[in-house]
């Protein structure tokens, strides 16, 4: 705030994503809310619903708690003007909806997007967030032991979900995403875990490829595997597998600060260097977003490339998603790391690499 010099602060969240609200105020936004914050003074947060307000109450503990009326917005301007705003003293994090910016902006002028500096405030977390997101990492996990437990064939992607689910559900975990894709080894069709599971049931001979992260509140770890199903991967699937391996490994080597983010794709180099690409991003940021360094690989680039080096206690998911260049056949692996002085640290516990069940 002091270095856009605006004097007021609001933060914006819906819909269960409560970034910066979640972040300063430990309320997980639930439909909508607003968070109101002047230097030197308490926050004020308004909920909706009404019914939302008294559990908001108990958590975010540091702020005062308000229902935001028929317009949370209107309630925020209101807030804002009894603080004292002027003309382009405010500034806005999170994705506030363009009605509800003309109206802050007709109240008080040009409005100033803080988004950038919040994303690169998140970029560094304290130990007290790592412990959070470890938490939320072993629930991720729980749910790759439960599918090497219990994934069979007769089974659809449309079951995983419960094994997922029923894994962490009890611990308080709850869902950010579990993607999957189950192709059969001999005649695969497709490269990526699909993000709405399919009726396809699982056959002896499959591969199943996925992409999980499970929150804690808002703190969650992401992790990726593979599993055959009744065999041993084909000699396809183990060739990509062992480059997906391959490219981890030479990734997760210079996850150290000082590392220009431009070399982690240079590492990665293998993928092309034995004829395939990937579909996915091979590096991104994460916690509290999906942030910086957002990385594709040399034959499937996300441009362009960021001039940033890696910093002690940058999180990022690396994740090479390699995949025939027909894009028929592909491996998942990888998982959330945490950039240190003495190389990067797992926040998850998981068995890392391929994984065979039944048979």
């Amino acid at each position: 705030m002091a270095s856009e010099s605006v004097t007021h602060l609001l933060i914006y969240g819906i819909g269960g994503r409560g970034g910066a609200v979640t972040w300063l105020s430990q309320w997980l936004v639930t439909n909508e809310a607003q968070l109101v914050v002047t230097s030197g003074a308490r926050d004020t947060l308004f909920v909706q619903y009404f019914n939302h307000v008294p559990l908001a109450t108990k958590l975010a503990t540091d702020a005062s708690v308000k229902w935001g009326r028929a317009s949370t917005i209107d309630s925020s301007i209101d807030e804002l003007r009894r603080r004292g705003a002027t003309e382009s003293s405010v500034g806005v994090i999170g994705p506030l909806p363009l009605g509800a910016a003309r109206a802050l902006e007709g109240a008080f002028g040009p409005v100033v997007d803080l988004n950038a500096g919040y994303n690169r405030l998140r970029l560094i977390k304290s130990p007290e967030e790592l412990l959070w997101f470890r938490l939320g990492a072993r629930l991720a996990d729980l749910s790759i032991e439960a599918l090497a437990n219990h994934l069979r064939p007769g089974l659809s992607e449309r079951d995983l979900v419960g094994i997922v689910e029923a894994a962490y559900h009890s611990y308080g975990g709850v869902n950010g995403i579990h993607y999957f894709a189950v192709n059969a080894m001999s005649d695969p069709q497709y490269c990526v875990p699909r993000q709405h599971p399919s009726t396809r049931l699982v056959r002896h001979g499959d591969v199943l490829s996925t992409e999980i992260t499970t929150n804690f509140f808002d703190y969650g770890g992401q992790v990726l595997r593979t599993f055959s199903v009744g065999e041993e991967l084909s000699p396809l699937f183990r060739e990509l597998h062992d480059v997906a391996d391959a490219a981890y490994q030479a990734i997760v080597e210079r996850l150290v600060p000082g590392t220009h983010v431009s070399e982690l794709v240079e590492a990665a180099r293998v993928i092309e260097d034995a004829g395939f690409t990937t579909f996915d991003d091979l590096v991104h940021g994460y916690g509290g977003g999906y942030l910086a360094p957002i990385l594709g690989s040399l034959s499937r680039t996300n441009e362009p490339v960021p001039d940033m080096v890696l910093e002690e206690g940058m999180m990022l998911v690396v994740q090479p998603n390699v995949v025939t260049t027909d894009h028929r056949a592909g491996v998942q692996t990888g998982e959330c790391l945490v950039v240190s002085a003495d190389g990067p640290a797992r926040l998850h516990t998981s068995v890392q690499g391929a994984l065979r069940v039944g048979g």
